[in-house]
């Protein structure tokens, strides 16, 4: 391997290395340190634990990507204004990268969404994901009775202006492609009889790939979300299927993917 070529790799290896650590050490000791007073205090003092959770969610990984934006001004992000206008919806969106969840997390104020069961079993976030009102994902049968209670609640939080956020794929995609379906936010969104957004995002896999540790910070390039479609099904019509619902959603997914 010639010299300038090995340099080049070692120079991006160090700056990815650096930036990551940053950023870690932003996300784990800078939220103990900054944020969990303010979230101690709300699990003290607060009458709304979730909704006020929820805000503090949103706040602390808006300041995350704030500082994304700081460090790295060469990756630039592009947010329809449609879309942190959203409200009272049901938010389908692609999946791409860890990173996905927490940016939806930080455009809106009132979010729920559903997470990895095993996940509310790690230490102090789990207890956070609980207060803050997620859901579990139906792969134990411990979960069942939480989430019925949850989902039961759920259609007069839309109502209120809350926003569930779900992945349909249930897990990143490796190529870009829109993978297949899981049926269970659709079913929550037919209880529920809530309007569904279609989301659609792009390249926060070229910030944070998937198998990777590092975040790639030497490339220039924009993260995109934005609207690909409302859609109002009438629920209550005879004709009304899920999986005709769940093609629409797919058809507006791979149709603003394959936009230039």
């Amino acid at each position: 391997m010639k010299p300038m070529v090995m340099l080049k790799k070692i120079g991006k290896f160090l700056a990815d290395l650096f930036v990551t650590l940053l950023l870690w050490i932003y996300y784990i000791p800078g939220f103990l340190l900054f944020f969990s007073p303010f979230y101690l205090f709300v699990l003290i003092f607060s009458r709304n634990r979730e909704a006020a959770f929820q805000r503090l969610n949103s706040l602390f990984y808006r300041s995350f990507f704030g500082l994304v934006r700081l460090i790295l001004p060469h990756v630039r992000f592009e947010i329809s204004p449609d879309v942190s206008a959203i409200r009272s919806s049901v938010i389908l969106c692609n999946h791409l990268s860890y990173l996905d969840p927490i940016l939806l997390i930080s455009l809106f104020p009132a979010q729920k969404t559903i997470v990895k069961s095993d996940i509310f079993h790690i230490p102090i976030f789990g207890g956070l994901l609980r207060q803050s009102g997620y859901l579990p994902s139906l792969t134990e049968e411990s979960n069942i009775a939480q989430v019925t209670q949850q989902v039961q609640g759920m259609k007069e939080y839309l109502a209120a202006g809350g926003n569930l956020f779900v992945f349909p794929e249930g897990t990143r995609s490796r190529d870009g492609r829109i993978g297949p379906f899981n049926k269970g936010a659709f079913r929550i969104a037919r209880i529920c009889q809530a309007p569904v957004c279609v989301l659609s995002i792009r390249n926060t896999h070229r910030l944070f790939p998937p198998g990777r540790f590092l975040f790639n910070t030497t490339e220039s390039f924009t993260i995109f979300v934005k609207q690909a479609g409302r859609l109002e099904p009438d629920y209550e019509n005879p004709s009304f299927s899920l999986t005709a619902l769940m093609e629409k959603v797919r058809t507006l997914m791979e149709n603003v993917n394959g936009e230039v």
